[in-house]
């Protein structure tokens, strides 16, 4: 599986952006896609994670309420949806497939290249 990240940007305190991840592959329907996002000086970190049926997504603490995952099996593609961002949500964002996959990086297989937001006070 080979994923192209997109959609990243900068953008103005409490604006929104919308992230893409496309997937190549007839598996995408299988896996499990996580959004994890890394800043300058910090360990990688989880946002928000969407079962391969997309019956069940799941989300950090610090995005629930303000960031919505979604899939669309039909285009392989995952989407984060964020909205009323804040400066501390400035980082590279990364998408990540896995089988059996949710909160922690070792758990995915395959990951994208990442996309830059940063969020201007």
């Amino acid at each position: 599986v080979q994923l192209q990240a997109s959609g990243g940007g900068l953008v103005q305190a409490g604006g929104s952006l919308r992230l893409s991840c496309a997937a190549s592959g007839r598996t995408f329907s299988t896996y499990t896609m996580g959004w994890f996002r890394q800043a300058p000086g910090k360990e990688r970190e989880f946002v928000a994670a969407i079962i391969s049926s997309g019956s069940s997504t799941y989300y950090a603490d610090s995005v629930k309420g303000r960031f919505t995952i979604s899939r669309d099996n039909a285009k392989n593609t995952v989407y984060l949806q964020m909205n009323s961002l804040k400066p501390e949500d400035t980082a590279v964002y990364y998408c990540a497939a896995g089988r059996l996959a949710y909160y922690s990086p070792p758990e995915y297989d395959y990951w994208g290249q990442g996309t830059q937001v940063t969020v201007s006070s």
